[in-house]
């Protein structure tokens, strides 16, 4: 039978314990990390959420007590009384290692059976039984400090919006679907039977009513859900940091939100940010790097080729010209030993699953380049193309051609990938941009229809307004992303405050008057009674805390993370629910055909 705590009250955590608390007299309590018998000395090492306290039994121990020390097992929970005093042989793995307890009252308040893994980061273990028991999984110290990094970043992050005069308000769980770029996670309604509510994607609308409402600066750590397929920075559940300001402008929120990050990686991490940070408009990100979220940690850039190739006679170039994209190449410095023909040829496969017909190539790795299609090119054309490129001996050029929409997102994927093969991406380092003026409309193929590619409240520029009906694919938007490393923290934009002109934007989307009304009635209504400028924008916390703790997937950051298939492994969630729970809400489960 477990022991009770009986009056003693823990005096101090395990890991806080130092040489200051050497001859005193401390309670501390934990799980057991390791217990080691010498015979007559015994050794448990201690575990909290701060460390690990060595705990020492010896011949001067009374025996009742030594003997309950030698039945203790891993992750047993103690509570133990002693004295602090100096070890013979510091341990410097751990921050208590100049210290060590003596103990001289001890009490097991719970048993444990031995765990499916060992509690340790060490222990090799596949991820998906980790995830099955991850009560246990988050005892191991690595987890622990993404956790309570977590909890620094969030308690930073409100410390700063408030000092800046901003308001938490929270906004409804259960709301109105409307279009957000993902499907909906649906509520049924058992009052009101075939109708739904949904759960929010992010709390946009909402927010925007709040500026209408008065409240000029809201802050949120929004719960948000989207149902869509899971990715290493991607869960169906995420945080995040909300916020909206009225009577600003772009600048004005672009300025505060580099003040929050300095803020928070001086605090957080001691680490100082260089601000302002560096701005690239979205068409300046994807011509150099192929991506509207680049990371700027390696150079690399992509080249323009079509001038130089015109003409060349090489038809994989010139029917790519013509057809109205171009030919564009990266070149890897140094990289003719590591990138091999069979390398390339992995590449190519690569290029080929983004979207590319293939991948044309220079490899300069002996006295003379070899060139993929040197057929078509004179001696004096290869040299003179090999001079614009920068190429020399030991360098490897790789050459898309095809629309732009194609090529450049072929060759930002391709140059990611050299960057991590080749180790050209630094550690410790932290490349803030923004992205700027992001396309309001963005072509769907599968509806053959101009869509928002952020959402149908973006401010257009306004030299971009003539061409709203004449030309929606050249109009830009008061948009801006915040990317750090390659991973976009942040999203936001200015917001439509006109009413006229936010019917001409749904309009242009192809929305009818009834979709509107619909959809979107209420806030087109709140429109009417006087609107003040205003934008905002939305941090991922997750992705905020995985770039911080230096970790690759959000689960790493997350204590309850759901799997790529959107499931639960530890409590094995989607499942079925009550029959009556079905009928009472009106809804009939068929089986889905195989």
């Amino acid at each position: 039978m477990a022991e009770t705590m009986n009056g003693l009250r823990r005096t101090s955590y395990c890991g806080k314990l130092s040489k200051a608390n050497v001859g005193k007299e401390e309670v501390v309590c934990g799980w057991v990390q390791k217990q080691r018998d010498k015979g007559h000395l015994i050794f448990v090492d201690l575990r909290d959420r701060t460390g690990v306290v060595q705990l020492v039994f010896d011949d001067n121990t009374d025996r009742e007590i030594f003997e309950k020390a030698a039945s203790v097992r891993a992750e047993y929970v103690l509570m133990a009384k002693g004295i602090v005093r100096e070890r013979e042989a510091a341990n410097t793995e751990i921050s208590t290692g100049e210290i060590e307890m003596f103990v001289t009252e001890l009490r097991v308040l719970s048993k444990a059976q031995t765990p499916p893994f060992e509690i340790t980061d060490k222990s090799k273990v596949k991820e998906e039984l980790r995830l099955k028991y991850r009560y246990l999984d988050l005892r191991r110290k690595t987890l622990q400090d993404n956790m309570i990094m977590r909890h620094n970043i969030a308690k930073v992050t409100r410390e700063y919006f408030y000092e800046n005069d901003f308001l938490e308000i929270e906004t409804p769980m259960l709301m109105k679907s409307t279009p957000e770029g993902a499907r909906d996670y649906l509520v049924p309604s058992r009052v009101h039977h075939g109708k739904f509510y949904a759960l929010p994607q992010s709390p946009q609308i909402y927010k925007q009513l709040l500026m209408l409402s008065g409240y000029d600066r809201y802050i949120q750590l929004a719960r948000c859900f989207r149902d869509e397929d899971l990715r290493a920075d991607r869960q169906p559940e995420f945080t995040q940091v909300d916020l909206e300001m009225s009577f600003v402008d772009q600048e004005d929120i672009m300025e505060l939100l580099e003040g929050y990050m300095k803020r928070l990686f001086k605090e957080v991490l001691n680490v100082d940010l260089s601000i302002p940070m560096q701005k690239l408009t979205y068409n300046q990100a994807m011509e150099r790097y192929g991506s509207d979220k680049p990371d700027t940690r390696f150079g690399m850039e992509i080249i323009d080729l079509s001038e130089q190739v015109k003409g060349c006679g090489f038809g994989v170039f010139t029917d790519a010209m013509e057809q109205g994209g171009s030919v564009r190449a990266i070149v890897a410095k140094n990289a003719a030993s590591t990138l091999t023909r069979k390398a390339i040829d992995k590449l190519t496969e690569q290029a080929k699953g983004i979207g590319a017909k293939g991948l044309a190539y220079i490899r300069w790795a002996d006295e003379k380049p070899n060139c993929s299609f040197a057929k078509f090119f004179t001696e004096e054309e290869l040299t003179s193309l090999l001079n614009f490129l920068g190429c020399e001996q030991g360098d490897v050029v790789l050459i898309v051609a095809d629309k732009n929409k194609v090529v450049l997102p072929t060759l930002g994927q391709l140059r990611l990938t050299l960057g991590k093969q080749l180790d050209l991406i630094p550690e410790g380092m932290y490349n803030f941009l923004w992205i700027t003026e992001f396309p309001f409309f963005e072509w769907d193929e599968d509806s053959q229809t101009w869509l928002a590619m952020h959402h149908p409240f973006t401010m257009p520029l306004e030299e971009c307004l003539p061409y709203i009906d004449s030309d929606p694919g050249s109009v830009r938007a008061k948009a801006y992303d915040m990317v750090l490393n390659g991973v976009e923290l942040l999203s936001g934009s200015i917001r439509i405050t006109d009413y006229e002109l936010q019917q001409k934007m749904f309009e242009s989307l192809g929305l009818t008057k009834e979709e509107i009304e619909a959809k979107f009635g209420f806030l087109v209504d709140a429109y009417k009674y006087g609107a003040p400028p205003h934008g905002g924008a939305a941090f991922g916390l997750d992705r905020i805390a995985m770039t911080m703790c230096g970790v690759d997937n959000l689960r790493d950051v997350v204590a309850f993370p759901k799997v790529q298939n959107a499931s639960e492994l530890m409590s094995e969630c989607p499942s079925e629910v009550n029959p009556q729970s079905l009928i009472d809400l009106a809804i009939a489960v068929t089986e889905e055909e195989k």
